[in-house]
């Protein structure tokens, strides 16, 4: 079972992948470094590192589904 406190929401707007807010700093409207065809990559497998731009917090992806990413540590 996955878990809840490893996942964190994200929309894709126009191509670009966001955040509403950073789970770390707080800040609101977050762009992530990452593409929405980078998605099915990392489902299939394949961790992305991931650094937040607002306080250069990084965190490894290591699955997605349609609305949740899943890192490899807790972020609630």
């Amino acid at each position: 079972m996955i878990p809840f406190s490893h996942t964190w929401p994200y929309d894709i707007l126009l191509g670009d992948m966001y955040l509403q807010y950073c789970p770390f700093c707080n800040r609101e409207n977050i762009l992530l470094p990452m593409k929405p065809k980078e998605l099915q990559i990392v489902h299939d497998g394949k961790k992305k590192l991931l650094v937040f731009p607002c306080c250069k917090t990084s965190l490894t992806v290591v699955d997605t589904d349609g609305d949740y990413l899943l890192f490899d540590r807790a972020v609630r």
